[in-house]
């Protein structure tokens, strides 16, 4: 197991939930109905990739290469990059819609992430 990894996705475990009861309890009555949808949206994805590295540390031991810790740096970037840039537009909106650049490269992040996992489990190490 990889704790540096485990760490980071325990980390952006609590982050979520976090984030997700001030999205309720202190963004519920700041922010329109469209715009907490977009915050709600990042935290979800954050959720579920928080969750792909908890897998992708356990599987290190398992999977020692190469492919495994840059599927957690796409997932680590992913979460910055895609569910940051949400929380931004959310917070931002209609002033600075431009940060929705961003979300694209996020997304692209989680797909690498994924691929690499998936090339990772086909590439053991003996």
């Amino acid at each position: 197991m990889h704790k540096g990894i485990l760490k980071t996705g325990i980390f952006f475990c609590i982050m979520s939930v976090v984030l997700g009861a001030f999205a309720t309890h202190g963004l519920k009555d700041r922010l329109s109905n469209s715009s907490l949808i977009i915050f709600e949206t990042g935290i979800r994805y954050q959720f579920y990739h928080s969750f792909a590295l908890l897998i992708t540390a356990m599987l290190y031991k398992e999977y020692q290469n190469y492919y495994i810790i840059h599927s957690a740096r796409f997932f680590i970037a992913g979460i910055i990059l895609f569910s940051g840039s949400l929380y931004l537009l959310a917070m931002l909106l209609p002033a600075f819609t431009f940060v929705g650049i961003i979300t694209p490269l996020g997304g692209i992040s989680f797909i690498m992430g994924w691929f690499m996992l998936f090339r990772a489990i086909r590439k053991k190490v003996n």
